[in-house]
């Protein structure tokens, strides 16, 4: 039996399989994606759906000249497999391995990298552009999903290509998760009677009469103007792709390469933007995927078999954690609202939806939209709860500013994934917020060490009279979990630090820590302390407001002062400790900020990375003796054995 996919080094090997070997190959590619996936983790259902689109875009087109610009990117692994890097997958998404999105660096197939979604029509028709000006050559598509087109972004782009004519065609990759519940067999008819030349040569008859009728004045124009109207929405499908100046192609079976390989043909001949509606199913040739496409979007290593994970978690999430609390918080106020933009699982809002489905909202890849419409929940009188990744609040920057902070409006933004994400790499890492968000005045923000200062914390957030922002990293919580009834959360005191182990005049070092390095930062302490190395450490616990008479406190009784954050150095905690330094006057004697420099931080396991920052333990303590000139001592005085 042939293997098709061992003779793909490259496109070019790509065009040599015709018919047949085409569908072969995609099988192939199937048990490829899933044998290394279940090893790895990573992006299955969306990868899963789109083999045979971009087999035939490969076959069809001639990459990189011919441009694919991949939305999101977590559907690109066949583009990785065609483009000459499937043996690269055995170290997908891990730290010097292959990225799990397109990335310019890795190839010159991937036009434009990507990780956040509805990108991918503003970057093709920026490229389109480009090729005018230059007189340069070559097709662009963009592919873009249907969740993705829940995007502001996109639609602009839409807007702007469609009203300058630009020559780009965008791939609609339609999986029926979103836009698209109502796609079967009447759209299929519709398509069928669009597609065919008699019905094309009906409408151009009856456009040629319509034509031919006299204006005998206003009224019969209108109503000329209204019958043609009514032809168009009556037989053409996609008509709101049409009025934004695509040709509309569709819909058409993502899963049959050759039908697939005729459209492209079809939408090469026409000038101008085109929009090919494809049908394709999240999850294809693996049935725990098909049926449940959500929960195998992105994977850790799992069973082949059956599906399952091979990794149990023996403790809940920080996400986990703040779903349940806030439904408590919200049985007890009915003011209490939940938003998320399009990430209810990922931010545990799911569990908030179950209980309060007429509180909870989710508004689709709408970052701007959810925080705006956030402000106008809080100034109708409700508690909104506005739940949203790091990396994703980015996106809704101005909208926390103008429509949230400058109005001093009473909402809380939950802010997850916060601090080293791992695999997912340069583009999820959550490590900017600190610094975006320190500078906004009328925000409080803070972030917990634990599962319990989550829930203060959150109940905190929730009855503090203004914007308040509450930021936890991803995945299992430190420490126990005990969920605390609604009766026994209390709001903590704004602006109000904790000292873990107490600032003394004689302290030789102060570590300052805040939210999740915390309790590396009590371990690291705790060493120094037994072995004669007078330290104390304060859990800062607020951002901003900082505690300033703690931290002062810290800062005039410490020879040796070190700040921790799993963030960026820029901007960040530590420069807020230092600003307060200067301000007040204070010169420190010695000081080492832990935390990320001037740079993006790559995909590797989350331990992983956090070790390569000195965000551990040992990580803390070596900065801590190098202080001190001790550095070599690191070793003798860390209780583990080396690894």
């Amino acid at each position: 039996m042939t293997n098709y996919l061992d003779k793909i080094n490259g496109t070019s090997d790509l065009k040599k399989l015709k018919g047949s070997q085409l569908n072969e190959l995609a099988s192939e590619i199937r048990d490829f994606l899933l044998e290394n996936i279940s090893q790895t983790g990573g992006h299955l259902a969306s990868n899963l759906g789109t083999v045979e689109l971009t087999i035939a875009l490969h076959h069809y087109l001639n990459s990189p000249t011919d441009k694919i610009i991949w939305d999101v990117g977590h559907q690109a692994y066949t583009h990785k497999i065609l483009t000459g890097r499937k043996n690269c997958f055995t170290k997908l998404r891990q730290k010097n391995g292959l990225s799990g999105y397109p990335k310019c660096t890795e190839s010159p197939h991937d036009i434009i990298g990507a990780g956040h979604s509805s990108t991918s029509i503003s970057a093709a028709l920026g490229l389109a552009l480009a090729r005018e000006n230059l007189n340069q050559i070559g097709d662009i598509y963009s592919v873009i999903g249907d969740g993705a087109l829940t995007g502001g972004m996109a639609f602009e782009a839409l807007n702007h290509a469609g009203h300058i004519g630009a020559d780009i065609n965008v791939i609609l990759n339609d999986n029926e998760m979103s836009i698209s519940d109502n796609v079967g067999a009447i759209s299929s008819y519709l398509n069928s009677l669009r597609s065919d030349p008699t019905l094309k040569k009906v409408q151009a008859d009856i456009e040629f009469l319509l034509n031919k009728i006299p204006k005998f004045g206003k009224t019969v124009s209108n109503t000329v103007d209204r019958v043609k109207a009514a032809l168009k929405y009556s037989f053409i499908q996609g008509v709101l792709f049409e009025e934004f100046g695509f040709k509309y192609l569709g819909p058409i079976d993502g899963h049959n390469i050759n039908e697939l390989i005729k459209y492209f043909q079809q939408a090469e001949k026409i000038e101008g933007p085109v929009l090919l509606h494809v049908l394709t199913k999240k999850g294809k040739g693996y049935p725990p995927a098909e049926n449940n496409p959500d929960q195998f979007h992105g994977v850790g290593p799992f069973n082949l078999k059956d599906g399952s994970s091979k990794k149990t978690k023996s403790k809940p999430s920080y996400s986990k954690v703040f779903g349940e609390c806030l439904t408590k918080i919200a049985a007890q106020d009915k003011r209490v609202a939940g938003i998320t933009a399009a990430m209810p699982s990922g931010t545990g809002l799911n569990i908030f939806a179950k209980a309060f489905p007429d509180r909870y909202y989710d508004v689709g890849i709408a970052e701007q939209h959810a925080i705006t419409m956030s402000t106008g929940l809080a100034r109708g009188g409700m508690k909104p709860v506005c739940a949203l990744y790091s990396t994703f609040l980015q996106r809704a920057y101005d909208q926390v500013i103008h429509d949230a902070a400058i109005q001093n409006l009473d909402l809380t933004i939950a802010i997850d994934r916060a601090g080293i994400v791992g695999n997912d790499g340069e583009t999820h890492q959550g490590l900017f917020d600190y610094s975006f968000l320190r500078p906004i005045p009328n925000l409080v923000m803070m972030a917990p060490k634990n599962a319990e200062q989550l829930q203060q914390m959150l109940y905190t957030a929730i009855n503090y009279s203004g914007p308040a922002i509450l930021r936890y990293p991803r995945g299992s919580i430190r420490g126990q979990y005990l969920p605390l009834p609604v009766e026994e959360l209390q709001e903590l005191e704004i602006g109000k630090a904790k000292e873990v182990l107490a600032v003394k005049k004689e302290t030789l070092i102060t570590i300052l820590a805040i939210g999740s390095t915390v309790e590396p930062a009590v371990k690291a302490a705790e060493i120094l302390n037994k072995n004669g190395y007078q330290t104390a450490l304060v859990d800062a616990r607020f951002i901003k407001p900082l505690d300033q008479e703690i931290i002062l406190k810290a800062l005039n009784n410490s020879q040796n002062i070190i700040t921790v954050e799993e963030q960026v150095l820029a901007g960040g905690f530590s420069s807020a400790v230092l600003e307060l330094a200067a301000d007040n006057g204070i010169k420190i004697n010695k000081i080492k900020r832990i935390g990320i420099g001037d740079q993006f931080v790559n995909q590797g396991g989350m331990e992983e990375m956090k070790k390569e920052y000195d965000l551990d333990a040992r990580g803390i303590l070596k900065n801590a003796l190098s202080l001190l000139d001790k550095a070599e001592e690191v070793d003798e005085l860390w209780p583990e054995k080396k690894d």
